[in-house]
């Protein structure tokens, strides 16, 4: 394990799927995590596995869907840890439907949740990395964040437009020292399957793990200073989408 004293990494969705695969591999290589996501219980399972690596892990159950309260929340976490240097934001949720049946509560909960979260937990932690004139952000957008698929209008959309939040971030931060940064995977076996919103019927098998793409986020969050992976696309290398 490669010693990182005091540094910290913020993850979100950290409770199952690729954020608790991306918390885990922060800790094997010695960087404390703090875990965000609005299931307790499985944070709580997630930081327990943590501490074999001697790492802190602290629990921080949040609903980012409720994207009022998010900003506020991500602040106040940070003012308690102290300088958070990464945040990925992998929080997100899969949506099936057409567009022309799609309810505008569904649109909104899907974009809330997506996109506007993930603005939230950036405005919550860009001063500290300003005045301290180092941070690295990476967003988890999708391959859906460059090519649409039917049926898949709103989350496409989302994607969509994180890939351009993070490219328009990354622009606006460099100057600050702070590198932002776009993933986008192509289909991950992750819970997203096999939650009600989703509707598909996929060979899971020949997709990518969490753990694959954990080790991707990782290897771009700790190269060195002077580098930045500015927009990496990850896809199973079995015909899968």
């Amino acid at each position: 394990m490669t010693s990182q004293t005091n540094r910290y990494a913020l993850i979100t969705g950290a409770s199952s799927g690729i954020g608790k695969a991306t918390a885990i591999a922060f800790a094997q290589q010695g960087i404390n995590v703090v875990l965000v996501s609005r299931n307790q219980a499985k944070l709580t399972d997630v930081a327990q596995q943590i501490s074999t690596y001697g790492v802190e892990a602290k629990v921080c159950p949040l609903d980012l869907a409720d994207v009022p309260a998010v900003k506020a929340a991500i602040t106040a976490i940070a003012a308690e840890v102290g300088a958070i240097e990464i945040l990925i934001n992998n929080a997100g949720m899969g949506y099936t439907g057409a567009l022309s049946e799609m309810p505008l509560a569904d649109w909104q909960q899907v974009l809330n949740l997506n996109l506007t979260s993930v603005f939230q937990c950036t405005q919550a932690l860009l001063p500290r990395m300003r005045e301290h004139r180092r941070g690295t952000i990476i967003n988890v957008v999708s391959i859906a964040g460059q090519q649409t698929f039917p049926d898949w209008g709103a989350y496409c959309v989302s994607k969509f437009g994180l890939m351009a939040f993070t490219k328009t971030l990354a622009a606006e931060e460099r100057p600050h020292g702070i590198r932002v940064m776009a993933l986008s995977p192509g289909a991950v076996n992750t819970p997203i399957w096999d939650t009600e919103t989703v509707d598909a019927d996929f060979d899971r098998s020949q997709m990518l793990t969490p753990e694959i793409v954990a080790q991707t986020i990782v290897y771009a969050a700790l190269l060195p200073s002077q580098a930045v992976i500015e927009d990496l696309t990850l896809m199973p290398n079995a015909g899968t989408f």
